[in-house]
């Protein structure tokens, strides 16, 4: 085993297809595939774009690694729909995952008809973003969290600046009251980590059940307010599941989108040092993340209602089809060069499906950035990168803290 990548076990089964009952897989949640994620990708290469895997113990699926395969997948909707409900009705009641890929009232985890209304709800609701807005609630919290720790010289980025940030920040734009959005992020956390999933996911529930009600009775100037507005009329229900993608989809990605950014510009001089200088834009900081590690790496699920033949790999039905978008935005047969400016890569999923909200978590990302390098220009990471612990999940590329130092400095005013 001396010579397989971590989280691999043995060798794969023939490329005619993956019986659940052959072989052995990769594990996804294994802390050795958080570990190191891009050389078990580089082992899997040698078996072809399509990848027996199991998600956690017992529970198996495909990872697509190879970016023209996902391109075919993101854009059949037809073969390849995201409802997980035969999926979620063969998986063990105990089943750690199906709180987070069980089916939803929601634009991510329904298909046709019932996915375009969901998703035409979301978006209508995010047009009405004022972008100035979400300048000033970025600057508001990037104020009050850097003052609270510039004058000790040191913080670590996750817990101190990142997390609370993008939490109050997508607080506001939702009109959640604060009691209610720290019960709903407890529960999304719990659910995205596999630990207490069935608990977290009735904590998560009842928070935005409580938001909605309080809503209903009282509209206000935020996305829940304006999914209630619209013509479509959803229910109760609908709306807890339209309000959850959007707070879950907006909060954790997003910061996680910030910390990989971060520690790019503090360890390669090629993005720190020219983003400083004004040579170059945070945006492309984020982008080269966005590329190469993707804050949700593994995403994407779509459920086969019939067996799907591949290139030459069948695919079974009812069985997870996961997108490596970290995978398939370095396979080799589409990467290399510079990339500057180039967004070609699939960090925001693709087809029906693709992220409609990018433009606003981008916005935030790059803000929240700026404002800390501004702040703080000789930020650097207090340990080396490679000793930095990244958290074990199947989906996201996340960092467990980014404890960094710096001369310290008094309060400042930054909006």
């Amino acid at each position: 085993m001396s010579d397989t990548a971590p989280g691999l076990q043995g060798d794969f089964p023939v490329a005619h297809g993956y019986p659940t009952s052959a072989g052995s897989y990769a594990r996804l949640d294994d802390p050795a595939f958080a570990a190191d994620p891009h050389r078990v990708y580089a082992e899997m290469r040698r078996h072809g774009p399509l990848v027996p895997v199991e998600l956690s113990a017992g529970v198996p699926a495909t990872l697509v690694i190879g970016y023209q395969v996902a391109v075919q997948i993101l854009n059949d909707e037809t073969h390849f729909p995201a409802d997980s409900r035969r999926w979620e009705k063969n998986a063990a009641p105990d089943c750690p995952l199906r709180p987070m890929l069980g089916y939803r009232q929601n634009a991510l985890r329904t298909a046709g008809l019932e996915h375009e209304r969901y998703r035409r709800t979301i978006i209508a609701a995010l047009e009405t973003v004022d972008l100035h807005q979400v300048h000033d609630a970025v600057a508001r919290a990037a104020e009050a969290l850097i003052n609270s720790f510039c004058e000790k010289g040191a913080a670590d980025l996750q817990m101190d600046y990142a997390y609370p940030l993008t939490f109050r920040v997508l607080s506001e734009l939702l009109g959640f009251p604060e009691d209610a959005a720290a019960a709903a992020y407890e529960g999304m956390a719990a659910m995205l980590e596999g630990v207490g999933a069935e608990e977290g996911q009735q904590r998560f529930v009842e928070a935005l059940v409580g938001v909605v009600q309080q809503k209903q009775a009282a509209p206000g100037d935020d996305l829940t307010s304006e999914l209630l507005r619209h013509p479509d009329g959803l229910d109760l229900m609908e709306m807890v599941n339209q309000a959850a993608l959007l707070f879950s989809m907006g909060t954790e990605p997003t910061c996680n989108l910030i910390l990989n950014a971060l520690l790019l510009m503090m360890t390669d001089e090629q993005y720190g040092g020219e983003v400083i200088s004004g040579a170059m834009d945070t945006r492309d900081a984020i982008d080269a993340v966005l590329f190469e590690d993707p804050p949700l790496a593994n995403w994407c699920v779509s459920y086969p209602i019939q067996p799907q033949l591949v290139g030459d790999t069948w695919l079974p039905a009812d069985q997870p089809v996961v997108i490596s978008l970290a995978a398939c935005n370095n396979d080799p047969a589409v990467s290399g060069g510079d990339r500057r400016g180039n967004r070609s890569h699939l960090a925001w999923g693709g087809g029906p499906h693709a992220c409609p909200a990018q433009t606003l978590a981008g916005t935030i990302a790059a803000q929240a950035i700026d404002l800390l390098l501004d702040a703080l220009p000789d930020i650097q990471p207090q340990i080396p990168a490679e000793q930095l612990d990244w958290r074990p999940g199947q989906f996201h590329r996340a960092l467990a803290a980014l404890p960094v130092e710096f001369p310290p400095c008094p309060p400042m005013r930054l909006s």
